[in-house]
């Protein structure tokens, strides 16, 4: 009897086992492809989360414009902007905004959708081909007021930053980042969008994925999730924090399109590419300057290195803070050491006792969106007095005597002279900006530096592969580029745009390297090593590298497509076109470059290289000419640039107009006087005007910017005897 029971449990058991392993090796098939469910399939089972989410700010990122959603006063109200008026009306549940038009013109239009809700609310308009275009009124929702964005006075209907321009454009600045599952179908023939989306506002399956496997393995009998596709969505909660960082990563930095498409489920890398510490967008030290969205200062922290991730400190569907005051900061740091006078030396319960204010300054965007730097920085005021960038004590102290000398002083009286990542890489970044000799060695180290982010050992290797012409800097280049962070190799490709070969065994060299990034793991990656590949005379030397090369330049070609509404994206397959020796769509691509944004620097010129090559010299004036006024307009409104004075120097020598080309020139050096490449033009320009004391002075700047450069050196001694021509 005994026995038989025993028997009995072993059957049970083996039968259940059985059936549990049949069980879980059940799964959908191979390719399933997820689809978007919508948020209301989600709310049926997660309502506590639905809850929470519910009058975010996700939930109210773009909404339709009606009395639910619309803050701004629409009673008749009026606001003057550099003698422009525009009026804010309703009719029933209708809105409406009268301002300046496309054509110049007052004209009124009905505002269709509204984005945001605090600090600020704007307004969005549908102009014809389905192009939706951001008005350029604005409603302080903290200060009940109207006002305008842009401080500076407008530059008319024909700008690219007039409200009507391509900057002002919705389908391509916001709606991938306001809506859930994007797409904007935009057709170059006819000049139209056709865009959709699955629902409006960032809701469930913006940051999870589409649904609808999840929600199939959620309705089946099975007692396992599936063995494939896991629960479907993105895994989000896993030991690695990458997943949520790369789900919040595309909205929250700022970066380029690598290719369209992106969901949760796939590597941010794939769709798209980070921008660097460049300094346009960030001061030296990697404090935010212009609007950099976050991702980009927080792969700067010890956090990020650290596995800290956005749900740490944010709740992922309220959005609001985990805890309020320094409480958000001593979940994980030990209050008895840091949240105590002797370690902030302020007194207890103030703003300067507060972490953020030291560790996240803010600066203010949008005239009144204040945002918080997520690099989470030892405050630095030494390096305001290096560098002049700006300092979290400056902020709170204002007073003449309280400037950065003095913060500095009393840094060190508080905590001592050194800091532990002296020399910090604000310093070397900042050099090698300007492209100093010094910075070399700095840079080649600070490219292997194990406690900075991925994003500053990329920005080192970008200014190695852009600024120093040595065989130590190749080398480092050349290492970075089997670097297992996309980001290093990404920059690493940089040392090889428009590379000239030497010998041919170098050449081959090159080649081989470049082609093994036809295969990299990375679709950014891969989509520009073909673009470069492209342009240069060494092509990968196997059948499977030319193939692979082939799958790699339609990648990038359908990056470029996803973006289509953009000149930049003709100008580069114009060029691409250009270099596979295809002409006439090279001309096609330029002139709808042309097309779309007649105001914008940039395809003309390239348009006009083109045409010179086939003989049609008398475009090629007209197309220089017009490109030397918008250049110099850029120029006016951006006095500090020095490549822009390089271009526009350029195009006056094109043009024969060689006294205002050699004032160019001489302002571009003065910009960026470690510029070897704007040097060497403004000495040949010189030596064609037969300046030759002159030239011999800027051939000799030459020398000291690269001792080691042969051709300098000769140029230099052909400068001097013409110069000297009985030595003198």
């Amino acid at each position: 009897m005994k026995k038989r029971w025993i028997y009995g449990i072993i059957i049970f058991l083996s039968i259940t086992s059985i059936g549990l392993a049949i069980d879980w090796w059940s799964a959908l098939p191979e390719g399933e492809q997820a689809s978007y469910v919508g948020r209301q399939t989600c709310f049926q089972c997660h309502q506590k989360e639905a809850a929470e989410w519910k009058d975010s700010d996700h939930d109210l990122a773009m909404n339709p414009a009606t009395p639910e959603f619309v803050l701004g006063d629409f009673d008749n109200t009026e606001l003057e902007h550099f003698g422009i008026t525009s009026q804010m009306t309703h009719e029933g549940d209708k809105y409406y905004v009268t301002t300046q038009g496309p054509d110049g013109k007052q004209a009124r239009f009905e505002v269709k959708y509204v984005i945001g809700v605090r600090p600020l609310q704007q307004y969005l308009a549908e102009l014809e081909r389905g192009r939706i275009q951001v008005l350029p009124v604005t409603w302080d929702t903290e200060m009940k007021r109207w006002y305008y964005v842009g401080l500076d006075e407008p530059f008319g209907p024909d700008d690219p930053l007039h409200w009507t321009g391509s900057a002002q454009n919705w389908n391509h600045m916001c709606a991938e980042c306001h809506t859930t599952n994007w797409a904007k179908n935009y057709d170059v023939a006819t000049d139209a969008h056709h865009f959709s989306f699955s629902e409006m506002r960032v809701s469930c399956e913006a940051c999870h994925g589409p649904g609808s496997i999840h929600v199939k393995l959620a309705n089946s009998h099975s007692l396992f999730w599936d063995r494939r596709y896991g629960y479907g969505l993105a895994k989000l909660k896993g030991k690695d924090a990458t997943a949520q960082l790369e789900s919040c990563a595309p909205c929250h930095s700022h970066r380029r399109h690598v290719a369209p498409g992106h969901t949760p489920l796939e590597r941010f890398h794939d769709h798209y590419a980070l921008s660097l510490l460049d300094d346009h967008l960030y001061h030296p030290d990697g404090q935010i300057n212009e609007e950099v969205y976050v991702f980009g200062s927080f792969t700067q922290s010890k956090m990020y290195r650290k596995g800290v991730r956005c749900t740490d400190c944010h709740n992922p569907h309220s959005l609001k803070l985990k805890f309020t005051g320094n409480k958000l900061c001593t979940q994980c740091h030990l209050e008895a050491r840091y949240d105590v006078p002797s370690h902030h030396h302020h007194k207890m319960g103030t703003k300067g006792a507060a972490c953020v204010e030291c560790h996240m300054p803010s600066k203010t965007y949008m005239g009144v969106d204040p945002r918080r730097d997520h690099s989470l920085r030892i405050p630095r005021p030494d390096l305001t007095v290096k560098l002049g960038t700006p300092n979290a004590c400056n902020q709170c102290h204002t007073k003449a005597e309280e400037n950065a000398e003095w913060a500095t002083h009393k840094v060190e009286e508080w905590y001592g002279p050194k800091r532990r990542d002296d020399p910090h890489y604000g310093e070397i970044l900042a050099a090698g900006r300007a492209g100093k000799s010094e910075a070399e060695q700095s840079l080649i180290r600070l490219t292997r530096e194990k406690e900075v982010g991925p994003i500053v050992r990329a920005t080192a290797v970008s200014l190695l592969a852009t600024r120093y012409n040595t065989t130590e800097s190749r080398e480092a280049v050349e290492r970075a580029l089997k670097s297992k962070e996309e980001l290093v190799r990404l920059a690493a490709l940089q040392g090889f745009e428009g590379w000239t070969p030497g010998p041919e065994q170098d050449a081959s060299e090159i080649g081989k390297l470049l082609a093994e990034g036809l295969s990299d793991s990375s679709r950014g990656v891969r989509a520009e090593v073909a673009r470069i590949l492209s342009g240069l005379p060494i092509m990968p030397d196997t059948r499977q590298n030319q193939k692979a090369l082939k799958q790699a330049l339609e990648e990038y070609k359908a990056g470029l497509l996803a973006d289509g509404d953009q000149s930049g994206s003709h100008m580069s397959l114009g060029i691409l076109y250009a270099n596979q020796g295809d002409l006439k769509k090279a001309e096609t691509e330029f002139r709808t470059a042309i097309k779309l944004s007649p105001a914008v620097a940039g395809p003309r010129s390239n348009l006009a290289q083109l045409l010179e090559q086939q003989g049609r010299a008398d475009e090629v004036k007209t197309l220089r000419t017009k490109e030397a006024e918008l250049l110099a307009r850029d120029a006016r409104l951006l006095p500090e640039n020095p490549m822009l004075q390089y271009r526009l120097g350029l195009l006056y020598y094109l043009l024969g107009r060689e006294d205002e080309a050699v004032t160019a020139l001489t302002k571009a050096c003065e910009l960026e006087p470690q510029s070897t490449d704007f040097r060497l033009m403004l000495t040949l320009l010189y030596e064609k005007q037969q300046q030759w004391k002159l030239a011999w002075e800027s051939a000799a700047a030459l020398v000291r910017l690269q001792p080691n450069n042969q051709e300098f050196r000769q140029i230099y001694l052909n400068m001097y005897q013409k110069a000297n021509p009985e030595g003198k």
